[in-house]
Formats: C-alpha cells, structure tokens, sequence
C-alpha cells in the first residue's frame, strides 16, 4: 500500500509530518474560531431579532447599531479583513501569524455571517407562537430560551453547518498570510513549487472534511425536525 502511495502521491508522502501537522492546525482553527463563532454570532442574532422594530425587546438604537456593524463587516473581503484586525490579533492572542494569530479574524469574518443565519433561522418561527408565550405571562429571558432557541434548533443547526463550511474555507484563504494549516501548505507546497500531487490531496481532505460536516449537520437538523 505504502508503495502504491508512493507511486501516486510521492510529494505528499515525503511530507506527511508536514501534511498532517496542516490538517491538525486546520481542524484547530474550525474548532476554535467556530466555538467563539457559534456564542458570538447566536447572542447577536437574538439581540437583532428581538431588538427590531415589533421585537419582544423593541430598542431602535441597540437593533440599528447592531444591523449596521454587523453588515458592515460582512462586506469587507475577507483577505482585507485579514490584513485590517492583525494589530487585533496581536494585542489579543500575541501574534497575527499562524494558528493564533488567524483566530481573530477568522471570527471577525464568519460571526456576521452565523449572526445572519441565526436572524433568518429565528425569522422563521411563527409569530403565533410568540403571542402565545406572551398572553401567559412568559418574560423576555423565557421567550428567548423556550420558544426562540428551543423551536429553532433544526434551523440554527442548518445555518451552523453553512457557516463550518465556510469558515473551513476561510482557514485555506487564511493560509495566503502564514496562518499555516491546509491552505498554506497547498500554497507552499503544490502551487510554489509545482507539485499538483499536493494540491490534490489537500482538495481532496477538505471535500472529505466538508462531508463529515454536512453528515453532522444533517444529522442534527433531521433529528430536531417537527
């Protein structure tokens, strides 16, 4: 088998310490950027969502801050946002190069966007049931957690599994400016010096990688589904 792989992937294979060393700071950065991605991005899209105008906690000046920050950071590409918070990076983790250093604006790039999949997941829930939860004397915090979040999961597991895969994505474009991870050693390696075994495999891991989230995913929605 070794051989056989040999034949067929020969750069890859002289560099798995390398190559598998990508795929751990890879998964590290998904995790890590995701879990503060995740409580970040669904705090904001409840806030939006019960702050606007008719919300259970209308507040015009809290909703129309929030809306525009958040759309604002959406629009900005994510390798100008790469460069722009790297004085963040360095005064929050120490560094704005490899895996720390990429945190930072891995989550300024993917919470505007979870925070629009949470608004548009809660979006979703009838408002019939608001009004009823209301009529009985439910307070805000109850709504929030009994009819929002709890009638929401299959939709908010949806909007997770979009934004992991695109967080994966900006994990790559991340390893442009030595973030290290998959990205950087597909650049290094198989565009740098010519080796298309490299960038192959690597594309390859990352489909595989997309998979395994959609599977969780699906998994997940199907299982909170009414």
């Amino acid at each position: 088998m070794q051989e056989f792989l040999n034949n067929i992937i020969p750069n890859v294979m002289a560099k798995l310490p390398d190559f598998y060393a990508a795929i751990g700071d890879t998964l590290l950065m998904v995790v890590w950027s995701g879990a503060i991605s995740f409580v970040l991005g669904l705090t904001l899209g409840v806030l939006i969502t019960v702050t606007k105008p008719g919300g259970i906690l209308e507040n015009k000046i809290v909703y129309q801050i929030l809306d525009k920050l958040v759309s604002l950071f959406r629009s900005i590409p994510f390798i100008i946002l790469l460069t722009w918070v790297m004085p963040v990076s360095r005064a929050i983790m120490g560094t704005a190069i490899y895996v720390r250093g990429a945190i930072v604006p891995l989550v300024f790039g993917a919470v505007p966007f979870f925070t629009r999949q949470v608004e548009s997941a809660l979006a979703e829930l009838d408002p019939g049931l608001i009004e009823a939860a209301l009529s009985m004397g439910s307070t805000p915090l109850e709504i929030i957690f009994r009819v929002y979040l709890k009638e929401s999961v299959a939709a908010i597991a949806r909007g997770t599994t979009i934004t992991a895969i695109s967080l994966l994505n900006l994990t790559a474009m991340a390893g442009v400016v030595g973030a290290g991870g998959l990205g950087d050693f597909a650049i290094r390696y198989g565009h740098d010096r010519n080796m298309l075994d490299v960038t192959n495999v690597t594309v390859l891991v990352l489909v595989i990688i997309v998979c395994i989230m959609e599977f969780v995913g699906g998994k997940v929605v199907k299982k909170n589904t009414h």
